[in-house]
C-alpha cells in the first residue's frame, strides 16, 4: 500500500501559529494508520503570503495533494483516514 504523504510547513508564521504543536505527530498517531503515513517538515509553503489561495490561516499541512489549513493534531488525523479509503 502507497503511504499517505504529509507535509507539515514549519515557516515562521506557521510555527507561531500552531506548528509546533503538529512537530508530535507522529506520536500521536494511532497505530491503525501510524505505519501508513510519511511525514516531512518543509521550511515555508507560501501560502501565508498569497492573498488569492482561498485557504485559511496557518498552520498548514499538505496531506498528498489536499492542503488544510488552521491544522491541528485532530484534522490531519482525520484528513489521513479520508486519504486512506
Amino acid at each position: 500500500m502507497k503511504k499517505v504523504n504529509i507535509e507539515i510547513c514549519i515557516g515562521t508564521t506557521c510555527f507561531v501559529m500552531g506548528a509546533s504543536q503538529l512537530q508530535g505527530l507522529e506520536d500521536s498517531l494511532p497505530e491503525d494508520i501510524a505505519d501508513k503515513v510519511e511525514i516531512k517538515e518543509v521550511r515555508c509553503m507560501d501560502f501565508c503570503k498569497q492573498q488569492d489561495h482561498g485557504y485559511q490561516k496557518g498552520p498548514f499541512v499538505k496531506i498528498n495533494d489536499k492542503i488544510i489549513g488552521e491544522a491541528n493534531v485532530s484534522s490531519v488525523i482525520y484528513e489521513i483516514r479520508e486519504a486512506l479509503k
